[in-house]
């Protein structure tokens, strides 16, 4: 535990959970009061089309440490996290799934790590719980990952963290559509550690994400965040050439010392359709990002709210007033 009463906000974006808020809000608020003397939970509803935004408003209305925002449609996890970021007021936050397979109880082992010096820290999992093609689709994301943030503990990132709220003003300009929060937080910070928690089945919902969002989302990540794809195109036109000049010397070679060409149409049609290959490959790199710069000027919002259950919502452009100092009934 920090060694200083702190305020912290409790960031969770929701999709199709209205099953499972109430049984979250209860283990968050038992796991808190012990820890924190002022927090608040805010739940970012990312229009997953169910009842969740009305089991929200209910949540709201019994606790004054619950706080809700509606975005207008359904933009990403990562968008709607960057929108409870930005209006958390606590000094540290902590952002967690609405399943359930992130036990709430785990977060005093995310903030002893804080205490020694560390910025972010992430709750890995000691063994993912999916299925074997999720763990694996998992597993590329966070090579993918790596490579995005050129960090070594990259390969441990969670969507459950905690972090200082001061990493926020890194990025507090950024207005990509595409949004990556573990990126986000490099450009404010190295101090990246990780520690193991516990990770439970999910029992209730459904994961919105799929093998193939999963693979979409690390494309989004690699063309959105690194220029590592182009590096990748460069070496292997490099790597192409010299096999061409190889090629080159073979048929030249051939051609002076035996006095024969190289038969056979096979031979030219593979040669030709594997350089074709890669020349395609490269120009869809680059492609992915002439769009990626076509749809950054176009200057769309990474998100936009739609409803809150404060009575004046600021917008999200504007910074969020500190959180008022007041102590927490424990019922003691």
């Amino acid at each position: 535990m920090l060694s200083m009463p702190i305020r912290l906000s409790v960031v969770v974006p929701c999709y199709r959970s209205q099953q499972t808020l109430p049984e979250l809000h209860r283990r968050l608020t038992a796991a808190l009061e012990p820890l924190v003397d002022c927090f608040e939970i805010l739940f970012v509803e990312d229009c997953g089309g169910d009842n969740t935004w009305e089991a929200i408003q209910a949540l709201a209305e019994r606790d004054s440490r619950v706080r809700g925002i509606k975005l207008a449609r359904n933009y990403g996890q990562h968008n709607a996290l960057l929108c409870g970021i930005r209006a958390a007021r606590g000094e540290f936050i902590v952002t967690i799934d609405d399943d359930l397979q992130n036990p709430p109880e785990e977060i005093h082992n995310l903030f002893s790590k804080l205490d020694e010096g560390y910025d972010v820290v992430y709750g890995s999992p000691a063994e993912e719980t999916h299925g074997l093609l999720r763990n694996m689709a998992s597993r590329v994301t966070k090579l993918a990952l790596q490579g995005a943030m050129g960090v070594e503990s990259a390969s441990n990132v969670s969507a459950f963290r905690a972090f200082r709220t001061r990493l926020r003003d890194a990025f507090a300009e950024c207005r990509s559509p595409s949004v990556n929060i573990e990126v986000l937080l490099t450009w404010g910070t190295t101090r990246f550690t990780s520690v193991v928690v516990r990770q439970d089945e999910r029992r209730m919902g459904e994961s919105g994400y799929s093998l193939k969002n999963l693979v979409v989302h690390a494309i989004n990540m690699m063309t959105g965040f690194s220029i590592l794809p182009l590096q990748v195109a460069s070496l292997l036109g490099l790597l192409f050439g010299f096999m061409g000049l190889l090629i080159l010397a073979y048929v030249v070679g051939r051609y002076f010392i035996s006095g024969s060409t190289v038969p056979g149409f096979t031979f030219i049609a593979s040669i030709v359709a594997i350089f074709s290959g890669v020349q395609l490959f490269a120009l869809g790199i680059i492609g992915e990002y002439l769009a990626r710069m076509h749809s950054r000027s176009m200057e769309r919002p990474p998100y936009v709210t739609q409803a809150s259950t404060e009575f004046q919502q600021a917008p999200h452009e504007t910074r969020p007033e500190p959180l008022p100092s007041r102590q927490v009934n424990r019922g003691r």
